[in-house]
């Protein structure tokens, strides 16, 4: 690794020469500057606009999962049923499927070496339970925060290794030698002018771990410190992957946090407020009787993920009804643990279904109000709200439909490389998963990635870095130094117009589609984009980060609405965790006049649906999911070609 010092346009830019750049301080990030030095690939440094931000750190729920091949008891499992399980979901390649499967048994016993409590039993074993989409109890959890406590047992790690990190940087664009992957710029958060404004990265390996595209929504529970890095890989001509597919939840406003699991199963109080200030049980004007609109609620906790297909009979009627007193009629909603729902003193636990009323009553819980049964439940659920500034003892809890994980991301292949040779992704910003996935598997994903990118690149070491590095990067610092030097003036706009097209992203193009308006909406972006220099302001140096905060997300907009507009044009229909209006459709019983939407019919469940951004200019196709691989094979034979590397990387 070198650092040294070149001109463009009169104006000093830091370069930083190495083999491999990872950029992302989270799981992911920190996994693969682990795997790189375990294969001897010790030539790396991380980037990253803050070590302590992002959604590895900062984000959980009432009980954070890590979905893993089955450890326990007499379980029959194999990666091949694993990875069958993550084919199933839909739209998911196959080879990458069986890479998250076999793998997912190393990648956590390494986090538990690495000291990641997850619990065992007296034998030793790693005991699990079903999580949503799990047919084989593979789930694990440490509590509320699995991710963070991940997080920093790989951090410890990297620290002990001294792998060099530099910290206050944010990707700008990514450097290109004709179509492959040379290099990075960075604006330097922590600048004082011109003169330290940016920092040049040549590299002969890139992985991006940003996470997801967490700044395109407004209602979101993605942690205030991620905004991701997706709408400049885009911009580098990165293939966007099953875009449309979503995780939506019903998650907290401040703090920003998952309300499933234990926070619905004790059956708080649902309410809305009026800009007068005048509070209502929005629910009881929908359900006929409290053991239904009961039971709802408990289902939500474990049926948490919005699910069109549980609209019109499941507990997806909930989500549904939020984002029509938030969205639609402007109110604000809060979940109440103070008391029971309808004003009751005691609840009546004999009406609600089977598998509701036999759960609080094997847990014993079937006492006092939510607040009571919550800590009774789960301590640690209340105690996180607690920690975070939120009583819920003293104060209800605001709620809305939120963003919570990107299904889709960048395409990848079976080694997470992208179409841009060099130019690797790992984690969220990875589009591993279908229109489906099992709680908890993200986590795996991003651990099972950032390994099989290590794997790779420690096999092709003999890649040569650019001997001209200087000048291909200097078209793009010298636009980037124009850039800056265009917004930073008197004016300041820039919070204004992410808080814009955030909300408009709500409207548009959240769980609730509006299918007539993508067009329009995508040209808006565009125009933004086009004349980002002469509508963006900026009045700071210290603010030039938002500007370009704003930037990515707006490039990655483009390509999220054009992919929504692509589905619908050739036929897609409402699945998953998105409604697409439609007038000829169904709607849920007393909402005929909000929402009509047609069910998917499964004739795009074996299709990737691909993207690619040329300036704002948005190419669309589709192809088969690359299918399920056989797996396993003949000893000998594979310890041969392992031996003499032959079909292995």
């Amino acid at each position: 690794m070198t650092e040294s010092n070149v001109i463009f346009n009169g104006v000093n830019v830091k370069k930083v020469t190495l083999n491999t750049v990872i950029i992302g301080t989270g799981a992911a990030g920190y996994n693969a500057s682990l795997r790189l030095s375990d294969y001897g690939v010790e030539d790396i440094a991380i980037v990253t606009e803050g070590i302590n931000m992002g959604t590895s750190r900062n984000t959980g729920s009432d009980k954070q999962t890590y979905y893993k091949m089955n450890l326990c008891a007499d379980y029959p499992d194999s990666p091949k049923a694993m990875a069958q399980d993550f084919f199933n979901g839909k739209c998911v390649d196959g080879d990458i499927a069986y890479a998250e499967a076999a793998l997912s048994v190393p990648c956590f016993l390494h986090l538990c070496e690495l000291g990641v409590e997850f619990p065992v039993n007296r034998y030793g074993e790693y005991v699990g339970y079903k999580t949503d989409h799990d047919p084989r109890a593979r789930a694990t959890s440490v509590g509320p925060l699995t991710s963070k406590m991940m997080t920093e047992c790989l951090e410890k790690e990297v620290n002990k290794r001294q792998i060099k990190i530099y910290d206050k940087l944010q990707i700008v664009e990514f450097i290109k030698n004709g179509d492959t992957c040379v290099g990075v710029l960075c604006l330097n958060k922590a600048s004082q002018g011109e003169n330290d404004r940016f920092v040049l990265i040549s590299a002969k390996n890139t992985i991006i771990a940003t996470g997801g595209p967490a700044g395109i929504y407004s209602n979101t529970v993605y942690p205030l410190g991620h905004h991701g890095a997706t709408g400049v890989a885009f911009e580098a001509g990165v293939k966007g992957k099953n875009l449309t597919e979503w995780q939506y939840g019903l998650a907290s406003v401040a703090p920003r946090w998952n309300v499933s699991g234990t926070y619905m199963q004790v059956l708080p109080r649902f309410v809305s407020v009026d800009e007068n200030g005048n509070e209502y049980e929005f629910l009881n004007d929908y359900f006929d009787d409290i053991g239904t609109c009961l039971s709802k609620i408990f289902r939500k906790g474990y049926e948490w993920p919005f699910d069109c297909k549980k609209v019109l009979s499941g507990s997806s009627i909930i989500d549904l009804l939020v984002f029509r007193e938030c969205v639609m009629k402007g109110r604000r909603v809060y979940l109440d643990f103070r008391k029971n729902p309808y004003g009751l003193d005691s609840l009546p636990y004999d009406e609600l279904d089977n598998e509701a009323k036999e759960y609080l009553e094997n847990a014993h819980a079937c006492f006092g109000n939510p607040l009571k049964r919550l800590q009774f439940m789960n301590m640690p659920a209340y105690d996180l709200y607690k920690s975070k500034g939120v009583d819920l003892e003293k104060e209800m809890l605001e709620i809305a439909l939120c963003a919570q994980h990107n299904n889709g991301g960048l395409d990848i292949d079976m080694w997470w490389q992208t179409n841009v040779p060099h130019l690797f992704a790992c984690g969220e910003v990875a589009g591993s998963h279908g229109v489906y996935r099992p709680g908890g598997s993200a986590l795996n994903a991003g651990q099972v990635g950032s390994m099989r990118c290590a794997q790779y690149i420690s096999k092709h070491l003999e890649n040569a870095l650019v001997d001209d590095f200087d000048k291909v990067a200097e078209a793009v610092v010298s636009k980037h130094i124009s850039l800056t030097n265009s917004i930073l003036c008197n004016e300041d706009n820039v919070s204004l117009i992410t808080d814009a097209y955030q909300r408009k992203m709500d409207e548009v193009a959240g769980p609730i589609r509006d299918s007539s308006r993508f067009e329009e909406f995508a040209k808006e972006i565009s125009s933004t984009i086009l004349d980002f220099d002469k509508i963006v302001k900026v009045d700071k140096e210290s603010k030039l980060w938002l500007a370009y905060r704003l930037r990515d997300a707006l490039l990655a907009q483009r390509l999220y609405v054009s992919a929504m507009e692509f589905y619908v044009m050739i036929g897609g229909k409402s699945r998953g965790s998105a409604i697409y209006s439609s007038e000829n459709g169904q709607a849920p019983e007393k909402m005929e006049d909000v929402f009509r939407f047609e069910l998917d019919n499964g004739d795009f469940n074996d299709k990737v649906f691909e993207l690619t951004l040329d300036g704002v200019d948005v190419d669309g196709s589709s192809r088969p999911v690359r299918p399920l691989p056989e797996g396993g094979g003949f000893f000998e034979n594979v310890w041969r070609d392992y031996r003499e590397n032959k079909n292995i990387y």
